[in-house]
């Protein structure tokens, strides 16, 4: 039997680099996105054009706009001369925010008193608005602090001191790159098994399989080592790009990580078998596995906190593997996740393997009868 399965593996192995959609899905996808993940889709907002309406004439004025041009995070600057222009500015979408210094803003700081400055925020890009606010403050609160110190004026005597775990400085990559192993190794998992099957219907040598001494049983185990060793090899190839192109730490065990992936393979290649028995085209294939994508990646938290999730559907959510797999590889990659965390999340998904890989099989015996 081991004979069989070994050389149906290698079997589909062979038909899967021969094809040329097959070998495009191997290889392009996992580059490209990577790439587009790492690169592009980031919650970093960087090269923001503000506008500054200083009307003030005197220092502190002059060197609180000093500060936004110079922190890098804030590249373009367009300065207004009167408050009539900030309105068509905002509406023209020519900058994300206006800074408005009043006349009497540097005479106020000088005095001692609370000099107040306006930042009009432009709320159709929500996302962006809220973290350039988070800029400004920090801007505002180093140059309050600096005058402070210069003056000799005693800091306020209670401060709060915000401390980030795992990810200090909050970079993005920290937290995007370890989700990837979650999302892309499915993605390509899925892909390839899901198209297996349609592909021998298309071929013509799906009855060649079914007139063959192998069991059902067998050719499952065939078509999933395939897919299975691919998607090991996409989430090593992610883990070394986060670990040696973008510096993202790796503190935990790798044997963990791999043991927990390949637990999460076999659910997401039974979810995979089960759309391929179902279908007859590769593009009824490609349909259904883009059709199960989507609500898994949403529901995995990759893109919103499952926590900000109605109940009924975080209750749907504990049938998603990729929501086990994608807390097990942030866990491991930057805080060392212990075993016990490790299997608490592992277990979950070997249930989901073991119900989707025996709905597949059922569904294959069906099919061959």
């Amino acid at each position: 039997m081991l004979r069989r399965i070994f050389s149906l593996i290698l079997k589909e192995a062979r038909m899967i680099w021969r094809d040329k959609k097959s070998r495009m899905v191997l290889i392009v996808p996992p580059i490209l996105q990577t790439i587009i993940f790492s690169f592009a889709v980031t919650l970093d907002v960087k090269n923001v054009s503000i506008a500054v309406l200083n009307q003030d004439s005197g220092r502190e004025g002059y060197e609180l706009v000093e500060r936004f041009r110079g922190s890098g995070t804030f590249t373009h600057v367009l300065y207004l001369q009167g408050v009539q222009e900030i309105q068509p500015t905002i509406d023209s979408q020519k900058s994300l925010l206006v800074l408005h210094i009043p006349s009497d803003f540097s005479r106020q700081v000088e005095d001692g008193a609370s000099g107040q400055v306006q930042l009009i925020l432009d709320a159709r890009r929500t996302n962006a608005a809220q973290i350039c606010l988070g800029y400004a403050n920090r801007i505002v609160s180093t140059f309050n602090q600096e005058i402070e110190t210069q003056r000799n004026i005693p800091h306020q005597r209670a401060a709060l001191v915000t401390r980030t775990w795992f990810n200090p400085n909050k970079t993005f990559p920290w937290f995007s790159l370890p989700s990837l192993v979650a999302v892309l190794t499915a993605i390509e998992a899925l892909l390839l098994t899901g198209l297996s099957v349609a592909r021998e219907r298309e071929l013509g040598t799906f009855d060649q399989l079914l007139v063959s001494p192998l069991q059902p049983f067998e050719i499952l185990v065939g078509k999933s080592v395939p897919p299975m060793i691919a998607g090991i090899g996409e989430g090593t190839f992610i883990i070394t790009v986060a670990v040696f192109v973008f510096g993202v730490p790796f503190q935990g065990s790798l044997a963990l990580l791999y043991g927990a992936m390949c637990v999460y393979l076999l659910a997401v290649v039974g979810v995979g078998l089960f759309i391929s028995s179902l279908v007859a085209t590769q593009q009824q294939a490609l349909l259904g596995v883009f059709m199960c994508m989507i609500p898994l990646v949403q529901l995995s938290g990759f893109a919103t906190p499952v926590e900000n999730m109605p109940d009924w559907l975080q209750v749907l959510n504990h049938a998603n593997p990729m929501a086990y797999f994608m807390t097990i590889s942030k866990g491991i990659f930057l805080k060392d996740m212990s075993v016990g965390a490790v299997m608490s999340n592992t277990w979950p998904m070997a249930i989901i393997a073991c119900v989707t890989l025996t709905a597949a099989a059922w569904l294959f015996r069906k099919r061959l009868a």
